[in-house]
C-alpha cells in the first residue's frame, strides 16, 4: 500500500531532488524525532522521505500520518502487507523514490541523518573519472560503534568473514546510512538481505564503491530486530550467494548501435 501525492516528477526535479528512504518495524516512538532530525538535515535543499513500514504491528504507520500532516509534508508512507525483511523495505522505498539520487537511513535513530550532506559532498568531490568506474554508491563507515560489546564482536567477525571471501574493500557493510543511484540500484540482483553485500553487487556491476567516516549513536528507543543467527550464520549462506552471483557475471560490457 502507497499513500503518498502523486508519482509523477520533471526531469529535472528528479536530478534536484533527493529521496531519503527509512525502513521501520515497529519503531513508533522514533519516527518523530528522526523524522525532525532529516528534516533538519535536508533544510537547505529538496527532499523526500519515505518511510516504508515493513509490517509494524504498532503505532508506526499513524505516527507517520501524525507527522506528516502537521509537520513535515515532504513524507511519504510505504506499507507492506506483511513483514518482508529490511531489504524488500529498502527495494520498496527505492522502487517508489522519484529521485536519481536515494539516501537510507535505518529507522532506529542509531544513523545520524546529519552525515547524508557529508555522504554527498565526497560524492561531488569525488567527480568523474574517465579512466574510472562511475561511483554510484557511497558507504558510511561507523568508526566508533555505539552498541553493545556482543553486537560489535558478532559484527566484526561477520565483517571479517565478508571481506575474506568477497574482498569488497568495503569497512563497514552493515552501516545503514548510504547513498545509492536509483537506476543502478533496481538493475542489482535482489534477495533478502541484500542491503549488506551491495558494495559486492555494485562492483560486480562495473561500478565504483567509496566509503566515508560517519557518527553512529546508541538506541535509545525500541528494540533491535537481529540477533547472531541473523548477523552471522545467515550472512555466510548469503555471502556464498554472492560469490555464486559474481562467477556467472562479466561486468563492462558496452553495446552499441550502428
Amino acid at each position: 500500500m502507497i499513500e503518498s501525492g502523486p508519482k509523477g516528477v520533471a526531469r529535472t526535479e528528479a536530478e534536484d531532488l533527493l529521496s531519503i528512504v527509512v525502513p521501520v518495524c515497529n519503531e513508533v516512538d522514533n519516527i518523530v524525532p528522526l523524522a525532525r532530525e532529516v528534516a533538519a538535515a535536508m533544510r537547505d535543499r529538496s527532499f523526500e522521505l519515505l518511510f516504508v513500514d515493513d509490517g509494524s504491528t504498532d503505532g508506526t504507520a499513524e505516527q507517520v500520518r501524525r507527522i506528516r500532516d502537521a509537520e513535515i509534508h515532504q513524507i511519504r508512507l510505504l506499507r507492506h502487507s506483511f513483514r518482508s525483511g529490511q531489504s524488500a523495505a529498502v527495494t520498496s522505498g527505492m522502487r517508489h523514490a522519484r529521485g536519481d539520487w536515494v539516501a537510507t537511513l535505518d529507522g532506529d535513530g542509531q544513523n545520524d541523518p546529519a552525515d547524508i550532506p557529508k555522504l554527498l559532498a565526497a560524492l561531488r568531490a569525488a567527480g568523474e573519472d574517465v579512466c574510472l568506474p562511475p561511483i554510484r554508491l557511497v558507504m558510511g563507515h561507523r568508526a566508533q560503534r555505539r552498541d553493545t560489546w556482543l553486537k560489535r564482536g558478532q559484527s566484526r567477525v561477520a565483517n571479517a568473514v565478508r571481506a575474506s571471501l568477497l574482498g569488497d574493500g568495503t569497512p563497514d557493510t552493515g552501516c545503514g546510512i548510504k547513498v545509492l543511484h536509483r537506476e543502478s540500484y533496481l538493475e542489482l540482483p535482489r534477495f533478502d538481505h541484500m542491503h549488506r553485500f551491495l558494495p559486492a553487487l555494485y562492483q560486480r556491476a562495473g561500478l565504483r564503491v567509496i566509503s566515508v567516516p560517519v557518527q553512529h549513536r546508541a538506541r535509545q528507543r525500541g528494540q533491535s530486530k537481529y540477533g547472531l543467527f541473523d548477523r552471522l550464520w545467515v550472512g555466510i549462506v548469503d555471502i556464498l550467494g554472492v560469490l555464486w552471483l559474481r562467477r556467472r557475471f562479466k561486468p563492462g560490457l558496452i553495446v552499441s548501435e550502428e
